[in-house]
């Protein structure tokens, strides 16, 4: 019976989309190929007694084997993009753009410039409204192989201009890419949205003409307008900007204030507490100490020499002093329960000692510091360091014994 036909394929479909996805989760490639020719004939003959809009589906799964398949080629890969293109106007744009990035990860430029101006163009009724925000993609995406052109030609001009040469052919060209460029670029990134590599490109255009007004503009607004989500880069790019315009070290700091509070594990924390150790504010010094902890929290600084030496340097001033010792306490206090065993245990001490004999040196610093001088981690380096006879050693041992009543002010 009908009703029964419906039934089985209904089953029959399910039940090989289910054996498509576990060949895809387990990277059978060549499995879920056949499963998926398997899948769009069966659709192919019941596609009348049955209406399904399976095309997204197809497209997907289809483009990641494609991807994936040891035996696909780039040829079939555009084959298959264009049929996907004519299977749904809802979709159109959207399959036009991942076709661009598969051809410029395949290192294909002016064939992805191609497919995006032929996409803009592209007009279907009420559909165009609809798909405003992909059009606005695309638009941006050819603003971004504009650029790219644009890029092309500043070398060139820039490699004549060394040699005493000038192009005027070569410089038209470069202002026309320019142009173009601009507008697309400029464009997106006034929809609130992540657009990193847009901004980027966009404020090296600026810059370049020396419009440094419109880049500061566009990346105040990029890294401060409400309407964006956050995004630490917004504020790498502005802090960045800032620093070759040589501006003041307040709003250096000012920028990577927020990028702190966003991102504490970020790798220009270590210039940030860098320009806060200068400073002669009291308040500055003391986030100084509080940045260069809150780097070590994280596992991906564990071993990086340069932090640790930031921070020695620091907890040995204020040891030294003895000012300020509150400031380690209140660091320290909701460290002490980890800290121990993330950063100072025996094994990391044999471990550092033969891989970073500088390394180990900061490190036992600050553990004998705060853990005072019969700490795992510093007995061993110490120990290790007066038996090779090395004189800075020595001295450390020397100085966390003689400073070891300050453990016992800070440990509380």
């Amino acid at each position: 019976s009908s009703h029964e036909h419906k039934s089985n394929f209904r089953k029959s479909k399910e039940a090989c989309l289910s054996y498509i996805q576990d060949a895809l989760l387990q990277k059978q490639w060549k499995r879920a190929a056949e499963f998926l020719t398997c899948y769009v004939e069966s659709l192919e003959k019941d596609y009348s007694r049955e209406h399904v809009g399976p095309s997204e589906m197809i497209w997907r799964i289809g483009t990641e084997i494609l991807w994936h398949h040891s035996q696909s080629s780039m040829k079939e890969f555009n084959c298959f993009m264009e049929q996907m293109k004519t299977l749904g106007v809802k979709r159109y744009l959207k399959v036009c753009l991942e076709h661009v990035f598969h051809l410029l990860c395949n290192g294909q430029i002016e064939e992805a410039y191609q497919n995006l101006s032929l996409a803009e163009s592209w007009r279907f009724g009420e559909q165009t409204a609809i798909q405003d925000k992909e059009m606005k993609l695309v638009e941006a995406y050819r603003g971004l192989l504009d650029y790219y052109s644009w890029s092309k030609q500043k070398n060139i001009l820039l490699e004549h201009s060394e040699d005493g040469f000038s192009d005027l052919a070569v410089e038209r060209e470069m202002h026309g890419y320019f142009r173009k460029a601009a507008v697309n670029l400029k464009e997106i990134i006034k929809i609130p949205g992540v657009w990193d590599v847009f901004v980027k490109c966009y404020v090296d255009l600026l810059e370049f003409y020396g419009d440094h007004n419109e880049a500061r503009q566009v990346l105040n607004e990029y890294a401060y307008n409400s309407k964006f989500p956050a995004n630490p880069n917004a504020h790498v790019y502005l802090y960045q900007f800032l620093k070759r315009q040589g501006e003041s070290k307040k709003s250096l700091i000012s920028a990577l204030k927020i990028l702190h509070d966003i991102v504490p594990s970020h790798e220009l924390m270590i210039d940030f507490n860098t320009m806060l150790q200068k400073s002669k504010k009291r308040k500055k010094r003391r986030l100084g100490l509080e940045v260069i902890f809150a780097t070590l929290d994280y596992a991906g600084w564990k071993e990086n020499a340069k932090t640790w030496s930031c921070l020695a340097r620091q907890v040995k001033q204020i040891v030294i002093s003895e000012k300020h010792l509150d400031w380690i306490k209140q660091e320290w206090s909701s460290r002490k329960d980890w800290w121990p065993a993330f950063h100072f245990s025996r094994y990391l001490a044999k471990r550092n000692w033969q891989e970073d004999k500088s390394l180990s040196y900061e490190k036992a610093l600050v553990a004998g510091i705060l853990l005072g001088k019969d700490c795992k981690y510093f007995k061993y380096v110490s120990h290790q360091g007066c038996k090779a006879q090395l004189k800075r050693f020595r001295m450390l041992k020397k100085f966390v014994n003689r400073h070891n009543p300050v453990y016992l002010r800070i440990s509380g």
